[in-house]
Formats: C-alpha cells, sequence, structure tokens
C-alpha cells in the first residue's frame, strides 16, 4: 500500500512539474527555411502567389506520403482568397491553404502569406514566403517561414519541441522543388507584358510550310514568296482573306526558323479541280503512325481517295499530305485551326517576337496554365498595315493553353482591355504583305540589329 501511494505522489509531483514547465515554455513557435535561386523574382512571386503549380513542388511531400492523395482547389485563381485543400490518408490527412496576402516589391522584400488548417497542433498557422532579389535580380533568397501560436494549451506547446518534424520537412522539400521546378521555366522577364486569356474561334485557312535562316531579311524573303504562292491559290479558289497575316512557329533552332504562314480566309469551304470541300470536316492531324485519312466532299458527288491510297502523286490537289492538311496546289494546303483558348499579348518591331513567345511560355508556367508546343503551337499575327514601318509594326502573339482559368491577374484588376476584333474587310482585297527588306544599304545601327533575329 505505501508503494502505491508513493507511485501517485510520484506522479503527482511530475504532472506539477509538467504543468510548471508548459507553463514556461513559449505560447509561439517559428522556424524558416532559406534557399538561393537564381531565377527572375517575380517569376517566384507569381508562382507562390497562385496553388496552381503547388503540387508540383510543395505537393509531392504529401504525394510522398500518400500517392491516392486528392488535391482540389477553389476560390479565385490568384491572390487573396486563393484556395488549395487536400484530403488523404493517416500519414497527410485533410488540410487546406488559403492565401491571405501579396505584396510584390521586386527591388526588396516580396512577401506571401498562406493561412494553414490541418491536424498539426496550435492554431492562427501560417506560411510566410519571402522573396528577396539579390545581384540585380539575378539571384533571389526564398525564405519559407512557419508560425504557429498554442497560447495556454500545455500540450500543444510541448508540441513546439517537434516542429521541427513535420513542418520543417515540408518546407524543405518544397523549396528545393520549387527550385528544380523554375529551371524548367524560362528565365524572361514578362514584367513589361500585359497578357490576356481569350478563347478564339475555329478558323479556315491557307498556308504554306517553309523556312528561313535566323535574320530578320531571309525571314522576311521566306515570308514574301510564301504569301505569293497563297495570293495566288485565293484568286483559283475564289475565296478572300479574312484576317492578317499569321506566322505559326514550327521550330526556332540555333540557325534557322522553321514555320507556317498563313492566312486566314472568309469561307470553309474550298473549289479544287470542280468538287467542293468542307474543311470543318478534315480529320484531325494523325498522331504516331496512324495514316493520313480521305477528306470529305461536300458535294453529294462523293468523297474522294487520298493520295497515299488512290496510287497517285503525294501532292496531288484535292489529297491529304502527312498531316491531314488538304493540297490545294504545290507548296499551299487549306486546314481549320480548331478553336481554342490562348494568352495573348501585343508586340511592337518584329526583332523581339522570338523573346516574345519566350516570355509568354514563362508566364504560362508561373500561372499554372498548360501548353504543348509540339500538337499546338504559338503564333503571332501581323496585325497592322503594309504601310507602317519595320520598328512600328503591331503583332499580336499567341500561346494555345489548357486548364487555364477565364482571366488573367491583369484582366482582374482592369489593366487589360478585352481583344478588340479585327474587321475582315481590311484584308478581303489584296493581302497585306509583310514589310519587304529594304533595299538600299541599312545604316549600321539598324544593319546589327537585323543580322540576327534574336
Amino acid at each position: 500500500m505505501t508503494r502505491v501511494l508513493e507511485f501517485v505522489v510520484a506522479l503527482i509531483m511530475v504532472f506539477i512539474l509538467a504543468v510548471i514547465v508548459g507553463l514556461f515554455l513559449p505560447s509561439h513557435a517559428h522556424i524558416e527555411r532559406s534557399i538561393e535561386i537564381s531565377h527572375n523574382p517575380q517569376h517566384i512571386y507569381d508562382v507562390l502567389n497562385n496553388f496552381r503549380r503547388f503540387p508540383d513542388y510543395a505537393g509531392g511531400e504529401l504525394q510522398a506520403l500518400d500517392p491516392q492523395v486528392k488535391f482540389t482547389q477553389s476560390g479565385p485563381a490568384y491572390g487573396k482568397g486563393a484556395t488549395f485543400s487536400w484530403t488523404g490518408n493517416d500519414a497527410v490527412g485533410n488540410g487546406k491553404l488559403v492565401n491571405e496576402s501579396g505584396n510584390i516589391d521586386l527591388a526588396g522584400n516580396s512577401q506571401v502569406t498562406w493561412g494553414i488548417t490541418n491536424d498539426w497542433r496550435g492554431k492562427d498557422k501560417t506560411f510566410t514566403l519571402q522573396v528577396v532579389p539579390r545581384q540585380g535580380q539575378r539571384v533571389s533568397t526564398v525564405t519559407w517561414g512557419y508560425d504557429v501560436d498554442y497560447g495556454w494549451n500545455l500540450i500543444d506547446r510541448y508540441s513546439s519541441l517537434w516542429i521541427h518534424g513535420a513542418p520543417a520537412t515540408m518546407i524543405q522539400y518544397g523549396l528545393d522543388a520549387l527550385q528544380n521546378m523554375l529551371a524548367g521555366i524560362p528565365n524572361v522577364d514578362y514584367g513589361k507584358l500585359e497578357p490576356g486569356l481569350y478563347h478564339v474561334d475555329a478558323t479556315p485557312v491557307l498556308l504554306v510550310s517553309t523556312k528561313a535562316a535566323r535574320t530578320l531579311d531571309d525571314i522576311d524573303s521566306a515570308k514574301g514568296a510564301a504569301l505569293k504562292q497563297i495570293e495566288a491559290a485565293l484568286g483559283k479558289l475564289g475565296v478572300k482573306a479574312a484576317g492578317p497575316v499569321t506566322v505559326v512557329t514550327t521550330d526556332w533552332g540555333d540557325t534557322n526558323y522553321l514555320f507556317d504562314l498563313a492566312v486566314p480566309i472568309d469561307s470553309t469551304t474550298v473549289t479544287i479541280d470542280g468538287k467542293p470541300y468542307d474543311l470543318t470536316k478534315l480529320p484531325p492531324r494523325p498522331t504516331g503512325d496512324q495514316p493520313a485519312a480521305a477528306p470529305a466532299a461536300s458535294s453529294s458527288a462523293g468523297q474522294p481517295a487520298a493520295a497515299s491510297s488512290s496510287g497517285g502523286p503525294a501532292s496531288a490537289p484535292g489529297s491529304l499530305d502527312k498531316k491531314n492538311e488538304l493540297i490545294v496546289n504545290g507548296d499551299v494546303r487549306a486546314m481549320m485551326v480548331p478553336a481554342r483558348q490562348v494568352l495573348e499579348a501585343s508586340w511592337t518591331g518584329e526583332a523581339g517576337l522570338p523573346l516574345m513567345r519566350m516570355a509568354l511560355q514563362a508566364y504560362a508556367g508561373t500561372h499554372g496554365y498548360d501548353f504543348n508546343q509540339t500538337t499546338d503551337r504559338p503564333y503571332d499575327q501581323l496585325v497592322s498595315m503594309p504601310n507602317v514601318q519595320d520598328s512600328d509594326q503591331i503583332y499580336r502573339v499567341f500561346l494555345p493553353v489548357t486548364n487555364a482559368p477565364e482571366q488573367t491577374p491583369e484582366q482582374i484588376s482592369g489593366r487589360v482591355k478585352p481583344l478588340a476584333a479585327l474587321d475582315p474587310s481590311l484584308w478581303a482585297g489584296e493581302t497585306p504583305k509583310p514589310v519587304e527588306a529594304k533595299k538600299a544599304e541599312p545604316k549600321k545601327a539598324e544593319h546589327a540589329k537585323r543580322r540576327r533575329h534574336r
């Protein structure tokens, strides 16, 4: 009996001691980890200010614990109120992150704060992510901090002794994965862009696939030659140009530029050798080794066989080439550009177009828009008229995207106006031509600019 009493007294003393120690433990805890990332600070801030890329970095730690974990995004696509939730097994549990605030200061300290709801001990839990540029914005220090209040809950206060467990692990994993993810995004400054997300309708076009050396003069010459072929085809087909000259990028190589030059037309039906063809009924582009199919004629006269199956020449007008584009004549093809969502920004001057395409890719990457340049290539439209000087030509640059919201942050804030519709009658007469290379000897500065199309 005496030993039992001694044991009870000992337990009481331990409990009292634990209470006393708990009272002196801090009611607030903070940890942080930092990493240096060689990337544009605005890119880093934009990634952190929305949760669309969260599964690609910090979400990996949750997926490692539960491969079947389910992620859900709700609320605004960007900024305050954006919400990311997960549901998983006992190791992951259920949780939610809410973007509570964000402030971008590219010359100083940009910061994003996420509120946390999960099974970690404590209340008023937050992640604070700071981006501090260094070395002229060539390197950024990213600091990811975790704060939690325990109040007078002594058990929660004791949990601070293990704060370097789950929160710290998630933070370090997220920072390392963030660095790896950003390495796949073009490190191009898009701070002066004002891009918008738009839905464009399906459009019938005539096009010519071509290539040129990577100089403005050579590219302009290739565009001019392709445009002459399309102009000749317009007359034979009896259709009119209905939109600006469009350049669809296939490959921006080290020395050569491969692209399609396309002109929108005013009809979805073209007549070749007396047979009408409905471009809306052309089969989709084949994938892998899938052979080209025969196009559907819009008349009741029947459907012509594809050149590959009829034994005719591979370039027979009215047949399909290997990309299921309708052969008009020579190098001219007809097709329907499908309806899709695009990320668009305007640019003045031809020399900066390749950089603009990369800037749109970087913007899409940091904002979580999916794109595939192999199956859905970027393109640009020359929307200014032919008499405009080369350096003042206005282009619309487009990147087809998927899994994107309806608007960019710039549109939500009202900084970007709706995409203005173009008047087809501007192109219904003579097809507008890109400005030709100057015949006279250019000035040294201008010659240096045009020597290499960067």
